[in-house]
């Protein structure tokens, strides 16, 4: 059932792997309305404990690649070696119930989002406050070997550079802090208006609706 007084919106948010997505958005939740988080679909085999259809789906590089051929992702990319990707089918039906749609993604990602939903997206790049506390965050918890880590390192100094692509930066600085900034960002996403809402709204005003 459709939230009344409510439209659906999509919120992407990108930065570095360690720099507490996931952390913010639990700490949040309870403050940004009813929300879907986009699961994406992988070809990379579930890590100890992921479980398919709550971290990611997981599917063969076969099965991918015909969703690719099908137009059934709203983006995708390739990341050492395995496809990454969202299906549009939840999106959508998220969408038309109202949801906000949050999307952890890329910097690649959030550009072809960008392309095909500009009008119903807001984004903000969420990162540590520094280099240095990344790297020490990415070693404090211990998951990934040392070559995994040198490569996420490598890689969020070229995600930073594209941090003036997105609408809003949130700075990890402390969880609480960060939470309460991203609930602002998540309101905000929802009051954005597409180009048809606002034709709706002139037409309403003017007596031609």
């Amino acid at each position: 059932m459709a939230n009344e007084g409510k439209r659906g919106a999509i919120l992407v948010l990108s930065g570095p792997s360690g720099a507490g997505k996931s952390t913010i958005i639990h700490a949040a939740s309870r403050e940004i309305g009813e929300y879907y988080f986009s699961i994406s679909t992988t070809t990379r085999p579930p890590r100890e404990g992921e479980v398919h259809g709550r971290e990611y789906f997981f599917v063969s590089k076969e099965e991918f690649e015909e969703d690719i051929k099908a137009g059934n992702f709203l983006e995708y990319a390739k990341v050492h070696g395995n496809y990454y990707g969202t299906s549009l089918k939840p999106v959508r039906e998220a969408l038309k119930e109202g949801k906000l749609v949050i999307f952890d993604i890329d910097v690649q990602g959030h550009r072809l989002v960008r392309a095909k939903m500009n009008d119903i997206t807001t984004s903000a790049f969420i990162t540590p406050p520094t280099l240095h506390e990344l790297e020490k965050r990415l070693r404090e918890r211990s998951t990934d070997a040392e070559e995994v880590i040198a490569r996420r390192i490598e890689n969020a100094k070229e995600e930073i550079r594209a941090v003036g692509e997105y609408d809003f930066t949130i700075i990890n600085d402390t969880i609480e802090e960060a939470a309460e900034e991203f609930v602002i960002v998540a309101k905000a996403a929802r009051l954005k208006q597409s180009e048809e809402d606002e034709a709706r709204f002139i037409a309403c005003w003017l007596g031609e609706g």
